[in-house]
């Protein structure tokens, strides 16, 4: 599922010029979609520098100012390496995919090819880039490969290298001399490069060349990738595999924490006891709610969608269905009957909805089942309600400040009038609890949802 772009911590986050969506590790923006959506993005046809960053490039940038102001001009930067993966992990995120650079790669060239567009691979040692363009147009039928130059005496003149480069006419370069010193030269001499997409891919030519084994599809899925590499390679890897690692993810974490903040930790400790204990008190309710669902309407007792959470990501959101089973069919037909202002949809008769439907809106019972979405770590018990892709995908820069927080079952808004408050009304007052959320407003919203559901008000 194509994802949906973060929410605006920066202008530059929030609105990258390659429209993908981004995430942060260590402070890092990198790239959170799939391969397929960076290889379109990558070959459209405008300039890009596009670096990779793993765990041991992550402690690079830690000491090396040159090497992290480098990253931070690079239009791209792609996740690669499960310590990246972790990292996120540890701040709520999940990468949707690693893009491991030499797995990558061949894909965007593949797509390349396609598009008939050429290639010219500078670096490693004497011969390499040659065997590796071997490989590649071995590999990729239509592949153009417009020159070769090593990385060594190849490199001893810049200018000469870059005239080289741009006389061959390539569009694509592909730069192999390891970090940071691939990222340093491209950084340094982008300005006079005429490839449009220039990438630093560090050891992809040896790979493709055999000067270095790699690790079968069954190991690397299984994420001992590392391990394998050891075995081969003890003494060149231990200490980027083990020490380099740990180093990273021992970062990651203080970051993670710095990040987090005492508010955080209490809010997800309030979050996941609360939901337990809500499921268990709740248990017998909630079975005799699905009864009366089965008995009113045919169809199924929970209604599955998805809904775009903190940081742009999709998630499946859990409710009791109050709807007949064709509802998504005919709302095109009933869209004109919404009583909101704005792009989200909601009408007080709506015709879709079943009998028991509307005594579960009514006081918020279909709304139930979001504690195990809470419980699962999806949703909080307070935040801006989650919102659907097609929405998302409409909203203006400023309301995508909403995602910057984990969406949650109660809010500001539901507690204000709910349904009765338009579009742009909610927007600033979810923009509002982003900017000022901590644990003792969230323990208000909570008492005074209580209030909200009793009452009734702009539930429907």
């Amino acid at each position: 599922m194509r994802m949906i772009p973060p929410p605006a911590f920066s202008t530059e986050l929030a609105t990258p010029a390659h429209g993908l969506p981004m995430t942060r590790v260590l402070g890092q923006p990198i790239v959170d979609a799939t391969t397929d959506d960076c290889v379109t993005a990558l070959l459209d046809g405008r300039e890009r520098t596009v670096f990779f960053l793993n765990a041991h490039c992550a402690n690079l940038r830690a000491r090396d100012r040159g090497y992290a102001a480098a990253l931070a001009r690079a239009d791209v930067v792609l996740p690669d390496g499960i310590g990246v993966e972790l990292a996120a992990r540890m701040t709520g995120d999940r990468l949707t995919e690693n893009l491991n650079g030499t797995d990558f790669t061949p894909e965007l060239l593949r797509a390349a090819a396609r598009q008939g567009l050429s290639v010219f691979l500078f670096g490693a040692r004497p011969g390499t880039a040659e065997a590796a363009a071997e490989r590649l147009m071995a590999d990729i039928p239509g592949l153009r490969i417009a020159g070769t130059r090593d990385g060594y005496a190849g490199s001893a003149d810049p200018e000469r290298a870059v005239q080289e480069i741009n006389a061959s006419g390539a569009d694509i370069l592909l730069v192999a001399m390891g970090v940071p010193m691939q990222e340093l030269w491209i950084d340094r001499h982008r300005p006079d490069l005429a490839p449009r997409l220039v990438l630093g891919v560090g050891a992809l030519f040896d790979f493709l060349a055999g000067n270095v084994r790699r690790a079968p599809a069954p190991v690397r899925k299984a994420r001992l990738e590392w391990a394998w590499r050891l075995a081969l390679e003890p003494r060149r890897l231990a200490s980027r595999y083990l020490l380099g690692n740990g180093t990273f993810l021992m970062r990651a974490a203080a970051h993670a924490l710095r990040m987090a903040g005492r508010d955080a930790i209490a809010k997800r400790a309030l979050d996941l006891t609360a939901s337990a204990a809500l499921i268990l008190c709740l248990a017998p309710a909630l079975l005799l709610v699905a009864a009366v669902i089965r008995l009113d309407s045919r169809g199924p007792v929970l209604f599955r969608q998805t809904r775009i959470g903190r940081n742009g990501r999709a998630f499946t959101i859990f409710k009791f269905r109050t709807m007949h089973t064709d509802a998504a069919e005919r709302l095109a037909e009933i869209r004109a009957l919404s009583d909101r202002a704005g792009i989200c949809f909601k009408s007080r008769h709506d015709p879709r909805v079943t009998r028991v439907g509307r005594l579960l809106r009514r006081f918020s019972v279909d709304e139930l089942p979001q504690v195990f979405n809470v419980l699962f770590g999806t949703m909080s018990l307070v935040g801006p309600r989650p919102a659907l892709p097609t929405e998302v995908a409409a909203y203006p820069a400023r309301a995508l400040e909403r995602l910057a927080a984990k969406p949650g079952i109660t809010g500001l808004w539901q507690v204000s009038g709910r349904a009765d408050i338009g579009f742009d009304k909610m927007v600033d007052m979810d923009i509002a609890y982003v900017r000022s959320r901590g644990i003792l407003l969230d323990v208000m919203l909570l008492l005074l949802t209580a209030r909200a559901v009793a009452s009734g008000r702009g539930a429907y």
